[in-house]
């Protein structure tokens, strides 16, 4: 048997990408935020680094939708380097969270 590579559709955006996506979403969020360190954060940096942005900014408070989530663990990262150490993120309990479907 030969060898068969990965060849990605470039023709697809981003959008379209999304939407392969299967989410088998918890009742439990997995994703928890001291809200008081996020109302003191200036950068606010989970508003960037989200590739789904699940954190949006309305009315001047910080509004987060975990059932979404890519799971790539970014706005930790980010919040820790840049913010103010406000998210508490793990993944999901068995069987919850993103499903990667291809095809």
């Amino acid at each position: 048997m030969g060898y068969v590579p990965c060849v990605a559709n470039v023709d697809m955006s981003v959008e379209e990408s999304l939407l392969l996506l299967k989410f088998n979403v918890d009742k439990e969020a997995h994703i928890k935020l001291d809200e008081k360190k996020c109302e003191a954060c200036k950068l606010k940096p989970c508003l960037y680094v989200c590739p789904v942005q699940n954190f949006k900014l309305e009315k001047g408070q910080l509004v987060f939708n975990w059932p979404g989530c890519l799971e790539c663990g970014g706005c930790r990262i980010a919040c820790e380097q840049l913010g103010m150490g406000a998210v508490r993120w793990s993944y999901p309990r068995g069987g919850f969270g993103v499903l990667f479907r291809y095809g």
